[in-house]
């Protein structure tokens, strides 16, 4: 294997794991900064406030995107598996 095949697989690796996980990161984003604009008007201070709404929001989101990544994270790994014989040559 050459350094350029396995600099070639890492970023592979690490583009899908960024592609499966933005979905998830940005909805609990996008929560936890309303929750803080909304504690911040209300004055409430509560840190373990935000905890339970991005949990909900992680699972609502892993529920409807959950076939999309699995899909993408199949279709990765069946290149990966295809491309075995060619890499070892």
């Amino acid at each position: 294997m050459s350094p350029e095949l396995v600099i070639s697989l890492g970023q592979g690796a690490i583009q899908t794991a960024l592609l499966l996980s933005a979905p998830i990161l940005l909805a609990t984003f996008f929560v936890g900064l309303v929750i803080s604009i909304l504690q911040s008007a209300t004055q409430i201070q509560e840190m373990t406030l935000s905890y339970i709404p991005k949990i909900i929001v992680a699972y609502l989101t892993v529920l409807l995107l959950g076939a999309w990544m699995l899909n993408k994270l199949l279709d990765y790994t069946r290149e990966l598996i295809v491309n075995i014989p060619n890499w070892l040559r």
